[in-house]
């Protein structure tokens, strides 16, 4: 089974997020790829079981700018029933946390795909519980992506 992580970070606090969630979809058994949002089309999350994104929150609740070509991507793909997650690093000091998270799990309800687990959310850099957090999140994706065939 397949899962690509795409992400942007800006500061490294998602992409260890990232990091952590490769790990668990490792650990469950299943082949991960992970990618920096600039590296990556939209249209490889077609080759996949599964796929997770992960962003920070730019601004007053944005994208951040590395994301809106990739993000605009979406739209010309079909990736109903297609598993997907959700995660991101944000800062509460902002009127709305981690809107950038919802932006990105409103498109894929948009899209029809199929979420796995809730948005995984952290202020910040994760803490090592949160890391544990990101590693079951990855562990939860590689479980639905065992069951397609």
């Amino acid at each position: 089974m397949k899962v690509i992580v795409v992400f942007a970070s800006m500061t490294g606090n998602t992409e260890d997020m990232a990091d952590a969630v490769a790990e668990g979809i490792r650990e469950a058994g299943a082949e991960v790829v992970l990618k920096n949002v600039l590296d990556a089309n939209a249209s490889e999350l077609t080759q996949y079981d599964a796929f997770v994104l992960g962003a920070y929150t730019w601004g007053d609740g944005e994208l951040p700018d590395e994301f809106l070509d990739f993000y605009d991507e979406l739209d010309d793909l079909d990736l109903s029933g297609k598993y997907s997650a959700v995660f991101g690093s944000a800062d509460s000091s902002y009127p709305e946390f981690g809107k950038a998270v919802d932006l990105l799990v409103e498109k894929l309800e948009e899209m029809d795909t199929v979420r796995i687990a809730p948005p995984l959310k952290v202020e910040l850099g994760p803490t090592s519980e949160e890391k544990e957090a990101c590693r079951e999140l990855g562990r939860q994706v590689a479980a639905a992506a065992t069951g397609v065939k």
